[in-house]
């Protein structure tokens, strides 16, 4: 203490650098696993590092900027949150090799100023389109498992819904404009996508409808956790829309998932179409070991680490799989998603609402809720337009003084 007090000893702790920290959406064995990956993760430069895993990311982060208090890396599952970022030059474009990581359609290139830059790179990503039930279950005619309830976002099991019907009915062509406001609300594919959405939950009953807009996208908790709507009691449903992400409340259960492509009242030709989510890291910090940190966590062996860590039923996904030994599946739930990811899928989508604005994405979640419990045409006229008017004024409000287009092409074949 008292050489370290003289300031004369070499290796003094005083001089030694704050830890990085790393503002992230993953709790519970997600965050557990993602930690433990983190402080596995040496560099060889001595730093260290602090996860801060939160549900209320935005809020966090919001929070956090507001106070210039902001962390050195976040990570962010929406696209339209991060351009929002960039564009208030909130983040700083990734550096090399990390860009060559930044595959589509996770991470599409940002205009600024003339110049293409990149600004964030996957992580983790989700594999949506999914059709979830016990086997043994005939698939002829489905009884819908529904819960919208997820706290500040509520809603978003069902703009998942509304999407993945636009993308199979539309194509992705026309999935793309919607997602990046450059077509209508009021648009007829628009619209076809809400109403087969209620033609396909049609029938049911006042206190069903009130029951699924109260009830968690997990189901209903039991001894070990969240369910899963397939198990919840007072749920009489065969089959459920989810993201791949759901598989870890099914895990070791008898569980069958499949493309949701047939289900959806779809066109043959986008049958190999997908939707996908995935969780992007970004750079706040001017700290240079900032952006080296998200180059190892992006590298073949900063994921190897953190896949090793994980639990099977929250082992996580990658947007690509080249450089990492190969793993056995851990069950053939998994086996399924990695084969639909990896060699059916021919076009990728992301997630539309999470590529909106936020202030549009939000309104989406709202309108859905509002339309699941009534959804008479004259309604959805309402929402629609209520719906447009946000789309116009906030591509109106939107400051363009730095020459800044925001992503246009959000769908991509896997790869890139």
């Amino acid at each position: 203490m008292a050489g370290c007090l003289l300031a004369l000893v070499p290796g003094c702790a005083s001089d030694a650098p704050d830890p990085l920290v790393v503002l992230g959406p993953w709790t519970g064995k997600e965050g557990e696993a993602f930690e433990a990956a983190l402080q596995r993760l040496d560099d060889g430069t001595g730093r260290t590092y602090t996860y801060e895993g939160t549900r209320s990311l935005r809020e966090t982060l919001v929070s956090q900027l507001e106070a210039d208090t902001p962390p050195d890396v976040a990570v962010l599952n929406s696209i339209g949150e991060l351009t929002e970022y960039a564009r208030r030059d909130k983040l700083k474009p990734l550096t090399e090799p990390t860009r060559e990581r930044a595959f589509s359609p996770w991470s599409p290139e940002l205009l600024v100023d003339g110049s293409s830059r990149t600004y964030w790179v996957p992580l983790k990503v989700d594999l949506k389109s999914l059709v979830w039930s016990k086997k043994g279950t005939p698939s002829d005619d489905p009884a819908w498992c529904v819960g919208l309830a997820s706290q500040a976002t509520s809603g978003w099991p069902g703009t998942d819904w509304i999407e993945d019907i636009l993308l199979h009915q539309a194509g992705p062509g026309r999935y793309e404009q919607w997602a990046t406001s450059r077509l209508s609300w009021r648009d007829p594919d628009v619209v076809r996508a809400w109403t087969t959405w209620a033609e396909l939950l049609d029938g049911r009953s006042d206190a069903s409808v009130e029951q699924s807009l109260t009830t968690s996208y997990e189901g209903t908790s039991g001894p070990a956790g969240p369910r899963g709507l397939l198990n919840s009691p007072g749920f009489a449903c065969t089959h459920e829309h989810q993201s791949a992400f759901i598989r870890y409340v099914y895990a070791g259960d008898d569980i069958r998932v499949e493309p949701s492509a047939r289900f959806l009242r779809g066109r043959a030709e986008n049958r190999d179409a997908f939707e996908v989510a995935g969780d992007m890291a970004a750079v706040f910090s001017d700290d240079p070991d900032a952006q080296e940190l998200v180059e190892r966590l992006s590298s073949p062996a900063g994921r190897a680490r953190w896949r090793a860590e994980a639990d099977p039923a929250v082992r996580p996904l990658f947007p690509d799989t080249k450089g990492l030994p190969p793993t056995e599946p851990a069950n053939t739930v998994e086996q399924e998603i990695d084969g639909l990811l990896n060699s059916t899928a021919r076009t990728l989508c992301f997630d539309a609402s999470d590529v909106m604005p936020p202030e549009l994405r939000d309104a989406f979640h709202r309108a859905v809720l509002e339309f699941f419990r009534d959804p008479a045409k004259k309604h959805l006229d309402s929402l629609l337009r209520q719906l447009e008017t946000i789309r116009v004024q906030v591509d109106e409000d939107a400051d363009d003084a730095r020459s800044f287009r925001p992503p246009e092409h959000i769908c991509a074949g896997p790869g890139g």
